[in-house]
């Protein structure tokens, strides 16, 4: 059985991982390479995010940082919505305000996460 550090670990593995494929991937389709097969890593790396996220899930007592855990939760699924978006709304770009609204959320849940547990520390 793994001990919750080792949870985490895997699980920023993961995301770093899942980032940096939807990264490339999303590079991609705006150099006008729009093949079939970037849509699937893309699609797999917003799976391999979602993944990551549900593995690191906080077992903490502060609410607030409960919740933000949630909140990239939920910037996951919007990155795997983003992932449908590409499949079926073909020669549009809808697939880009999914994307960014889940970075703006993981990056607000990120940077707050960050300052509730150098609150909790002091």
């Amino acid at each position: 059985m793994a001990t919750q550090e080792q949870r985490n670990q895997l699980s920023n593995l993961l995301v770093i991982i899942g980032l940096l494929i939807m990264l490339v991937m999303a590079v991609m389709p705006l150099l006008n390479t729009n093949l079939m097969w970037m849509r699937w890593a893309f699609a797999a790396g917003a799976v391999i995010v979602l993944i990551a996220r549900i593995l690191g899930v906080y077992n903490g007592p502060v609410l607030r940082i409960k919740r933000l855990h949630r909140l990239l939760i939920l910037s996951a699924i919007l990155y795997c919505g983003s992932a449908a978006t590409m499949f079926y709304s073909r020669g549009t770009n809808d697939w880009i305000a999914f994307l960014l609204a889940g970075l703006v959320m993981q990056i607000y849940a990120s940077w707050m996460i960050d300052y509730e547990n150098k609150k909790e520390q002091k």
